[in-house]
């Protein structure tokens, strides 16, 4: 209990925090959505509740979750990946170590991404961020804790191995936070439900084009993965951009209604796992 009301104070202040983050998001996307709509949607819909639920849930919960696993990544890279590596990215400019953590750390996404799509336990827990049958802003934060810890988890280990975000300085754990915040900030973007294009940018960095046509309901969700730069999908040939926006978005399985039912719902899986696959596979 005292340990409890000792964190008490930082835990209201990181509410308070995400709070705000919350409001901002819904200043700038609900106009950019009302405006620019691919499908008009009501702004207060059956699923606002639970996708706010979710958003706080994921503010908090794979935080703690990814403790466990970055000290053994952070204790891997410091003893086993040979010393001359970290001295000579430890002599780059803040800059450049930067660059090569956003690279290195959306690679490791993409991964990441496609795993939780191809491996039928992990599936269990993404098909939660699959399930909206509306795709906007907030969805970007609707997932499961274990799938959110994942896919960072795969994010950040490559950066902590090569040294370009160590734990151990200060300046390495301001890479990885920032990388974390744009890939975090970018993914309530490319999940807005906002009909712009951007031509031939579309090839360069995600966009809501881009990433609504992994929402579709059909085997096309096993394509774009890539949560800022599209080029892992045109090189491992999983990139899909038609010119038309998708009609219908979600999944055939059924989840339950509730945030409780849906946080559940992994855990309460058949026997056989292949049964729990995505029907198609590229």
């Amino acid at each position: 209990m005292l340990q409890f009301l000792h964190h008490q104070p930082q835990f209201v202040l990181n509410l308070i925090r995400h709070s705000i983050w919350l409001i901002l998001l819904t200043i700038v996307f609900v106009p950019l959505e009302a405006l620019f709509a691919v499908h008009p949607r009501r702004i207060i819909s059956r699923s606002v509740p639970g996708d706010i639920g979710f958003y706080f849930i994921s503010s908090f919960i794979p935080q703690l979750l990814l403790i466990a696993p970055l000290t053994v990544a952070a204790y891997v890279a410091y003893h086993f990946v040979p010393w001359r590596v970290h001295a000579a990215v430890a002599q780059w400019p803040l800059w450049l170590r930067g660059i090569a953590a956003f690279v290195v750390g959306d690679f490791g996404f993409y991964w990441g991404h496609r795993w939780v799509h191809r491996v039928p336990l992990l599936w269990r827990f993404h098909a939660v961020h699959h399930a909206p049958e509306e795709v906007y802003f907030l969805v970007g934060a609707r997932g499961h804790p274990v799938d959110n810890m994942v896919i960072r988890l795969c994010g950040l280990v490559p950066i902590y191995l090569l040294g370009v975000g160590a734990p151990q300085s200060v300046q390495g754990t301001l890479v990885a936070t920032l990388v974390m915040l744009l890939v975090t900030v970018w993914g309530y973007f490319i999940h807005a439900n906002v009909r712009w294009r951007f031509g031939p940018l579309e090839w360069l960095v995600a966009t809501p084009a881009f990433h609504h046509w992994h929402h579709v309901r059909s085997e096309v969700r096993d394509r774009n993965y890539a949560s800022m730069l599209p080029v892992w999908d045109w090189l491992f040939g999983t990139a899909y951009l038609p010119q038309a926006w998708p009609e219908a978005y979600g999944i055939d399985e059924k989840l339950p209604d509730s945030v409780a039912g849906q946080l559940a719902y992994p855990l309460r899986g058949p026997a056989d796992l292949s049964q729990l696959a995505p029907a198609t596979r590229q």
